[in-house]
């Protein structure tokens, strides 16, 4: 599933409820319980993701997955937490060989702390400028929006420009 395709899917589960809040974050960081082990078709309904994105993320080494005696996959609880974690890394733009990178510290141990911190500092600081070039695309877009004779969004309102 494109990352596009996962953000739409997050934002739509976050509603219109204002700003985001811990609880918010909790509810698209946290899967449901996993209790016994599921199968691939299982795990990708859970996440929204499509069967082949899980098997891509297998074969790109960003998590382990246990196999049935029949060769079928079966995820338990950290494959499927890793996962959440792997998907919102993916939205927020994260590139693959980042991710890989950051997969292969975690594995290495608890040494690796200190920069996988960096790595999500660094991560953190990148995002926050996409915010705000976003927000600069946003403001002239509302802007031309305006010129036309439409209306602008409540963000733009609230900052005290003309409605």
């Amino acid at each position: 599933m494109a990352t596009d395709d996962l953000m739409t899917r997050a934002l739509d589960r976050l509603g219109d409820d204002g700003p985001l809040s811990v609880e918010a974050i909790h509810r698209l960081a946290d899967p449901p319980p996993v209790s016994e082990p599921m199968v691939i078709a299982e795990v990708a309904e859970l996440l929204d993701l499509s069967p082949h994105t899980l098997r891509y993320y297998e074969r790109a080494g960003l998590v382990e997955v246990a196999r049935d005696g029949n060769g079928h996959r079966r995820y338990d609880a950290e494959a499927v937490r890793r996962l959440v974690f792997l998907t919102r890394m993916r939205l927020s733009g994260m590139p693959m060989r980042d991710l890989q990178h950051y997969v292969s510290l975690v594995d290495a141990g608890e040494e690796t702390v200190p920069e996988r911190l960096d790595m999500l500092l660094e991560h953190r600081d990148t995002t926050r400028r996409r915010i705000r070039e976003l927000t600069l695309s946003l403001a002239a877009i509302e802007y031309k929006i305006a010129t036309y004779g439409g209306s602008t969004g409540p963000e733009i309102q609230d900052l005290g420009r003309p409605r």
